[in-house]
């Protein structure tokens, strides 16, 4: 219980409790543990959410599939993160998207309904369970208004600016969580023309990378 605590605790859900509740907490949401090997499926479109996931170690992809088969991938998400509050909130019986695990993963499953209502056992951490999901539903819009900016631009290289500055905040050095494949499909690119336009902006002097590692020069 305290290795789980320890990896999760730094997710904005559980701000404000403490180890000595935790148990109670999970108790209170029904929650459970569900380990999966890299390439799993977590959750396949059009299933029924019912459960809240937040990763214990490992990482997933949230994608979503049209009908020609083309693949789009929304957002990559690590340790400590949560997926599936969105849907928990505007009350969607069945996922939009598909969520795969991208290594071996373990994932903290909680019943959505038991937090986002209140407790009939009235615990004293409900409320401030409640508070802190509006606080990720608030944070989970920002980022869809940043990868709408992203995808808003009209050039492969202009998205390529526009996303290397949302990941790199101030630094000049960072990491990106996608191989160059997985970087197109989130791009809504062609990867082959991708590729070629990040050849160019080295060429240029404009940017300097090493597989998923990059820098601004």
């Amino acid at each position: 219980m305290r290795n789980i605590f320890a990896a999760v605790k730094s997710n904005p859900l559980f701000q404000g409790i403490d180890f000595k509740d935790f148990e109670r907490v999970l108790n209170c949401l029904f929650a459970k543990t569900a380990a999966y090997n890299k390439d799993d499926v977590i959750l396949l479109s059009g299933d029924t959410v019912d459960y809240v996931g937040l990763i214990i170690y490992g990482g997933v992809q949230i994608i979503s599939e049209d009908m020609d088969g083309h693949i789009t991938i929304l957002t990559a998400l690590g340790t400590a993160e949560l997926f599936g509050e969105v849907f928990a909130c505007a009350e969607i019986t069945q996922s939009p998207v598909t969520v795969l695990a991208t290594e071996d993963t373990e994932v903290l499953l909680m019943d959505y309904k038991k937090i986002i209502t209140s407790c009939t056992a009235a615990c004293p951490f409900h409320a401030r369970l409640i508070e802190n999901m509006l606080k990720l539903i608030a944070r989970k819009n920002l980022m869809l208004n940043q990868k709408l900016e992203i995808l808003s631009k009209r050039t492969t290289r202009e998205k390529l600016k526009c996303f290397f500055d949302m990941q790199r905040g101030t630094a000049t050095r960072f990491t990106i969580p996608y191989n160059r494949e997985e970087l197109a499909r989130y791009l809504c690119v062609d990867r082959s023309a991708m590729s070629s336009e990040l050849g160019k902006m080295r060429d240029e002097g404009l940017i300097n990378f090493h597989k998923n590692g990059f820098e601004i020069l």
